[in-house]
């Protein structure tokens, strides 16, 4: 009999296992199937409110690298040794374990809704510190597993990334912690999920509701140019193959303008421009301004007398070239070469007369909620983002960019190399995409409103961030004082 009981509890282990780590594979990750994030860790907590800590917290962790084998090969893409990819998702899965176990213990201690709030506090506390310290920002946050699930991603405008990992936790606890209660305890079952449910009900009432409300202000026709021509490589040589290249851009920004663009948005880092040939590129671009009171932003690697940056050079109608040095540089490729920026670069929309303004970022500034921040406490409508990705990572990185607006009230109009070709509005609705690799020059053009709106998470920031670690915080003392009390020893 005892063969059997084993052999049965072994199935079970086996298939809490396999059920998470393949809904974690697929949940999340470059190509997310959003729903299966939202049940994947309900197994794995299941399990581990019935068993001991230590096959608890083996569980977890052993099921979270699991399901991150989804990036293993995305790695290998960006040239990172592998024991990044043990180190980073190592990392998480301790985080993630290390939730498991306390929720484990306040359940055990009958903390039933300190336990609820737990995992959800711990994890989001790790994801907010982890955003403060990594080259990577917020990147590799659960939330973005959600950008396609409108309803929820409009939280984002009140708690950022932040609020959304903490609810997308809270629903699996909830679940978990209820079934394990179904039996013993059902009157608190029954509280912690309609808690739970409540919750969530209320978060996505919120995001339909805001979706419902138009953007304000007036809305433009953007137009978008990429070209994955060179194996979507930068041209690394200053002078006549680099002209050429700014020369096709031009002929295609013209025709997107005769199609009522209002702005062009081409990609970062097309070509190396030292100072004695800018003159010559603002001779290309600066006459499509001029003559059609166009915006026009060209990505460059720009090389001067205080190094070499990643610069979007913008040329606007009235003449003034305005320049915007990417801050976030992607390690090691541009961190070994470029120096960051450290200024924003606000300018009015042509004709607007002052009431419309936009600003510009690049690629990996989106990752990080500034400087994405900055620009809509200034009001900014619209934001043009030059991009280069990776080609089987754009839907993933290209719509992080997408969050940053839901969160900071502005339209989005980014145009990435081997990547998307990509405008949404400030509720995260893709207003219009297409693939780099459409064409030999891709293009696009797509009316979207230019009209700022404001977020609760324009004015207070990263407030559910601080806010979980206080929770987290809580929660751990919570049960050390549980431990103490019910330790004979040491009360004694």
């Amino acid at each position: 009999m005892g063969s059997v009981d084993r052999f049965r509890r072994g199935l079970v282990a086996l298939a809490v296992f396999a059920s998470t780590a393949l809904m974690l594979f697929y949940g999340d990750g470059l190509m997310p199937l959003w729903p299966l994030m939202w049940l994947a860790p309900v197994p794995v907590l299941w399990f581990a409110l019935s068993k001991p800590a230590w096959q608890a917290g083996v569980m977890a962790g052993a099921v979270w690298m699991a399901g991150a084998l989804n990036l293993w090969s995305y790695l290998h893409i960006l040239h990172a040794p592998r024991i990044l990819w043990f180190l980073d998702f190592g990392l998480e899965a301790v985080a993630f374990s290390a939730g498991v176990l306390l929720m484990r213990t306040l359940e055990r201690r009958e903390e039933i809704w300190s336990a609820w709030i737990a995992l959800p506090a711990v994890w989001v506390t790790f994801e907010f510190v982890r955003n403060l310290l990594w080259t990577n920002g917020s990147a590799g946050c659960v939330a973005y597993s959600q950008l396609n699930f409108l309803p929820f991603l409009q939280f984002a405008s009140v708690a950022g990334p932040w609020g959304m990992g903490f609810v997308l936790m809270l629903f699996p606890a909830g679940l978990a912690l209820a079934m394990h209660r179904w039996g013993s305890a059902r009157r608190q079952a029954v509280c912690v999920l309609g808690a739970t449910t409540g919750i969530v009900a209320a978060v996505l009432i919120f995001g339909a509701a805001r979706m419902e409300i138009p953007q304000p202000g007036p809305s433009v026709k953007v137009g978008l140019i990429a070209s994955d021509a060179n194996g979507g490589a930068s041209i690394d040589e200053p002078g006549a193959s680099t002209q050429h290249l700014f020369e096709h851009y031009a002929e295609r920004a013209r025709e997107l303008i005769a199609r009522g663009a209002r702005a062009v948005v081409m990609p970062e880092d097309m070509g190396l421009v030292p100072d004695a040939d800018v003159a010559k590129v603002g001779a290309i671009f600066q006459p499509i301004a001029d003559h059609s009171g166009a915006v026009l932003v060209v990505g460059m690697a720009r090389m001067g007398a205080t190094g070499r940056h990643n610069e979007a050079r913008i040329y606007t109608p009235d003449g003034a070239v305005r320049t915007y040095y990417k801050e976030h540089l992607l390690p090691p490729f541009e961190t070994s070469h470029f120096a960051p920026g450290k200024k924003q670069t606000k300018f009015t929309a042509p004709g607007s007369a002052g009431e419309q303004a936009w600003g510009a970022a690049i690629c990996k500034d989106m990752d990080f909620t500034n400087p994405s921040r900055s620009y809509g406490r200034a009001g900014v409508g619209l934001m043009l983002v030059p991009a280069w990705d990776f080609r089987v990572d754009g839907l993933w990185h290209g719509h992080i960019a997408v969050m940053r607006a839901v969160e900071d009230g502005f339209s989005l109009a980014r145009s990435a190399r081997d990547g998307l070709l990509t405008v949404a509005d400030d509720r995260g609705r893709i207003v219009a995409e297409t693939a780099s690799s459409s064409a030999p020059f891709a293009t696009l053009v797509a009316e979207v409103p230019t009209g700022h709106s404001e977020t609760v998470f324009l004015l207070l920031g990263n407030w559910f961030g601080w806010l979980s670690i206080v929770i987290a915080g809580f929660a751990v003392v919570e049960a050390v004082r549980l431990q103490r009390r019910s330790d004979p020893e040491r009360t004694a």
